[in-house]
């Protein structure tokens, strides 16, 4: 609601009032070209269904039990009637929900920029910039060892037990394991940000050190599907190294503001403690300049 007050501060009626009208408007067409991109993506998603759901099933075809029922083949069932439809609905809608973002991006970039200072619009370009690495990386740890976690799993089961794995479970799981993994890395990008528009400061962070590790373990054992050791640890350390890194990064960012602060201070003390012309300065100054 404050960056819509901000943003309509261009444009008034003559009763001081903002349009809202006007946004309600923008905010309906940059949706409807958001979902338009979004559908087109999805119709895209269907068509070569295939070649996603190879990649997708890859970590799972990894494991011995995937060979069970048939041993030539990685084998998954379907439960119900509606059930293949479903995960292929889904897989595509994922797929047209990716391959459109730079398209709904935008237009939610297009919406929220009139609202933002200039120095928040530089910033937040920048940090766009890297939170799609670092949602990639999380998502390309959890493809690789998402294998691990399912072999721990699956290795409960007694000898004489064939796990039937259906397309569904095994594509909720698939998919909460990337998604997770690829918000999870954007935590301390997000406490870098905070701290760069001067909302976050290191004492704050460097504080509460410890409990935010803590709650990054516990974060991680129960967000993550499988709660296996190994997928809780796969995600927990690299958070707590982007952690710290974002820790020197906060540090040495706020060792640099309060120099330029204090050196701020110091020069406006030095214009405040200045004294000003003297009245026989001043008619000295005009008799010379006369002479």
């Amino acid at each position: 609601m404050a960056l819509l007050k901000r943003s309509s501060t261009r444009k008034r009626d003559n009763e001081g009032r903002m349009p809202l009208m006007e946004h309600l408007r923008e905010l309906r067409n940059r949706l409807l070209k958001a979902i338009l991109a979004i559908a087109g993506g999805t119709v895209l998603g269907f068509v070569i269904f295939d070649p996603i759901w190879a990649f997708l099933k890859e970590p799972y075809c990894r494991l011995p039990q995937s060979h069970q029922l048939d041993k030539g083949t990685c084998t998954l069932v379907v439960n119900g009637v509606f059930d293949a439809f479903m995960v292929n609905l889904k897989v595509a809608l994922i797929f047209g929900i990716i391959v459109s973002a730079p398209l709904w991006l935008y237009q939610i970039w297009a919406f929220v920029t009139p609202g933002l200072y200039q120095n928040e619009r530089r910033y937040t370009l920048s940090f766009l910039g890297l939170a799609v690495p670092l949602f990639l990386g999380g998502s390309a740890l959890a493809y690789f060892i998402m294998d691990k976690g399912l072999a721990l799993l699956l290795g409960f089961a007694p000898v004489d037990v064939i796990p039937l794995l259906s397309m569904g479970e095994y594509l909720n799981f698939a998919l909460a394991m990337l998604v997770i993994f690829g918000v999870s890395f954007e935590l301390p990008l997000l406490l870098v940000f905070l701290n760069v528009i001067g909302v976050l400061r290191f004492q704050t962070v460097a504080k509460h050190q410890r409990m935010v590790i803590f709650g990054m373990f516990v974060f991680s054992a129960v967000a993550t599907p499988s709660q296996d050791p190994i997928s809780m640890l796969s995600l927990a350390v690299p958070m707590v190294v982007l952690f710290l890194l974002a820790e020197v990064f906060m540090y040495f960012r706020d060792r640099k503001r309060d120099v330029e602060e204090a050196e701020r201070q110091r020069r406006l003390e030095e214009e405040l403690n200045t004294p000003g012309p003297s009245p026989l300065d001043e008619d000295e100054f005009e008799d010379s300049a006369r002479d």
